[in-house]
């Protein structure tokens, strides 16, 4: 997937993930375990005791990547953050850099199988928020029993 342009530049878009905590390295240890390890696709973890140095740290991190793709997809834990803030001012300081809050498992999987060369990154956005409330539900299994079922069952 890499151009033909030399410089080792991509015809994609990049993927940032960052949180809170261990939130970033936990979800990408999930993301690789199923989907495999992912081309342009960094962590940036947002720890209580580098949080001088966080906004720096990222920002560099964003820079790398658009300097390799064709935009980056910002994928943060909670909208309100730190690590949310930081990414949002970073978007008004580079072009073709988009902050999506609220990641999830099911939503990282999809994107990843669905960026290709053509993606843009608003078309992958737009799937991101569509698949990521799709990922949560709730769920029940039917027929449960009561109470009394089980103790006759137990006679």
């Amino acid at each position: 997937m890499r151009s033909g342009g030399g410089e080792g530049s991509y015809e994609m878009i990049g993927f940032i993930l960052t949180g809170h905590g261990h939130f970033s390295t936990g979800l990408k240890s999930a993301l690789d375990m199923i989907a495999g390890p992912q081309e342009a696709f960094e962590i940036v973890p947002f720890e209580e005791a580098e949080a001088g140095a966080y906004g720096d740290k990222l920002r560099e991190a964003v820079s790398a990547m658009r300097a390799q793709t064709d935009g980056v997809l910002v994928f943060c834990d909670l909208m309100g953050g730190t690590p949310f803030n930081q990414s949002m001012m970073i978007t008004a300081e580079q072009d073709n850099v988009s902050v999506v809050a609220g990641t999830n498992l099911p939503m990282l999987i999809d994107i990843v199988m669905a960026r290709s060369e053509s993606s843009t990154i608003d078309e992958l956005v737009a799937e991101a928020v569509e698949v990521g409330k799709e990922g949560v539900c709730h769920m029940e299994l039917a027929g449960g029993s009561d109470d009394e079922d089980d103790e006759d069952d137990e006679m």
